[in-house]
């Protein structure tokens, strides 16, 4: 059976009152889909475990964020999960109601998709970083790490390889608009001490 565990009670309970209800839905959501599921604080998130990580979520200030494990390499019927990069986070982008969820059928069968992966072992390949590849910080990403001094603490403190995977992710952006926004993510990212991909770690 699954166990619900006290530590995610109480980030529900100490998460912002819009938020609440969203994460209640989420947990109830998983434990209907996966009877079996266990509960698990991991990076300060609520994580669900079945046969091994599969989603986590997370509240913030202002939106929530949930996230499947294995999304790159989900069936995504409803196509919910490929533009995941272009959002704030995880693969529904920023939730700020229950009512930004996908519907509970849609939401049930993804979660049942993340269990046959994990039934089934499937690994996510990783990606092999090119570490002779260099990124200069361009001027427009240091004059906006300069007027937050958080975040570019952070920056300043990660490793070249985690230092890549943001230059990196903000140099491909193919508009200004895509560029402006995930500066922006980056910001909020490294204010709360993350990696790029944290989600994933």
């Amino acid at each position: 059976m699954g166990r619900k565990n006290p530590a995610v009670d109480a980030y529900i309970a100490d998460a912002q009152e819009f938020a609440r209800p969203i994460l209640v839905h989420i947990r109830s959501l998983m434990h209907r889909a996966c009877p079996e599921v266990e509960e698990k604080m991991k990076w300060s998130f609520p994580n669900f475990e079945y046969k091994g990580q599969m989603a986590n979520m997370a509240a913030f200030k202002a939106h929530c964020a949930f996230g499947f494990w294995k999304s790159a390499v989900m069936a995504d019927p409803e196509n919910i999960l490929g533009a995941a990069e272009e959002k704030a986070m995880g693969q529904l982008g920023r939730i700020t109601s229950a009512e930004d969820l996908p519907s509970d059928e849609v939401m049930i069968a993804y979660i049942r998709e993340a269990m046959r992966l994990n039934d089934e072992g499937v690994k996510v390949p990783k990606k092999k970083p090119d570490q002779a590849k260099e990124v200069e910080v361009p001027d427009y990403f240091r004059e906006a790490l300069e007027k937050n001094e958080a975040a570019l603490i952070t920056f300043e403190k990660f490793s070249p390889s985690h230092k890549r995977e943001y230059l990196e992710w903000i140099t491909e952006a193919k508009t200004e608009a895509t560029r402006r926004k995930r500066i922006a993510t980056t910001l909020e990212w490294l204010e709360e001490g993350k990696p790029r991909n944290w989600k994933y770690m």
